[in-house]
């Protein structure tokens, strides 16, 4: 993955993106109740990878969790700090976490991954499988297809997973699948689904 082409891409429209994304009511109502049934109510820290405005990490502690919102996009953590001046935000890339092995209890990736190539998901989903802690929870949003293909994404290229093919990914690395939300294309939204997987013991 290109980090430094993402976060560029981000920067460049970071006031645009939070306007149209960047609450929580833009969020739909079945999303937010996966991503709560996932992560709520675990105690420890459950880090939202990608938080963009920081929005769904306000939403997860507005639910007692204890979540730390980290972005590439220095632009996103300024507005998440001003708008939810109670909650944690910082800089960061997820394919380096400054997290100790099995020290977080969840991660939330929603649309987080979709920017990086087939070659590079399955080291990002390792590092993610190196912080959580056994039996901890990994969800994660993504765009859908029949076969993997990188489309025209409106910020920077993005790709798109079948939801097997995803699941085995998660597999792969020391997941295991608990349950998946698919939803079709509406209005201008694609095809996208979810996938809420444990760390497996071991």
């Amino acid at each position: 993955m290109n980090t430094q082409q993402v976060r560029q891409a981000y920067a460049s429209v970071a006031e645009l993106y939070i306007g149209l994304f960047g609450t929580r009511q833009q969020v739909h109502a079945d999303d937010l109740a996966f991503i709560g049934r996932h992560l709520a109510g675990r105690p420890g820290t459950v880090l939202d990878l990608g938080c963009g405005p920081g929005h769904i990490t306000d939403y997860l502690r507005s639910s007692g969790v204890d979540a730390t919102g980290i972005d590439l996009v220095p632009e996103f953590v300024a507005h998440a700090r001003a708008t939810h001046p109670d909650g944690r935000y910082e800089l960061g890339s997820m394919d380096r976490l400054a997290a100790a092995d099995r020290s977080v209890v969840g991660i939330l990736a929603w649309f987080s991954l979709i920017h990086l190539p087939p070659q590079d998901l399955d080291g990002v989903l390792a590092e993610f499988r190196r912080v959580l802690a056994p039996a901890a929870t990994l969800v994660t949003g993504f765009f859908v297809r029949d076969e993997v293909d990188a489309f025209d994404h409106k910020v920077v290229t993005a790709w798109r997973w079948p939801v097997d093919e995803f699941s085995e990914r998660l597999t792969r690395v020391g997941f295991r699948e608990v349950e998946r939300l698919q939803r079709p294309a509406e209005g201008p939204h694609r095809p996208y689904a979810a996938i809420a997987a444990t760390a497996i013991v071991g």
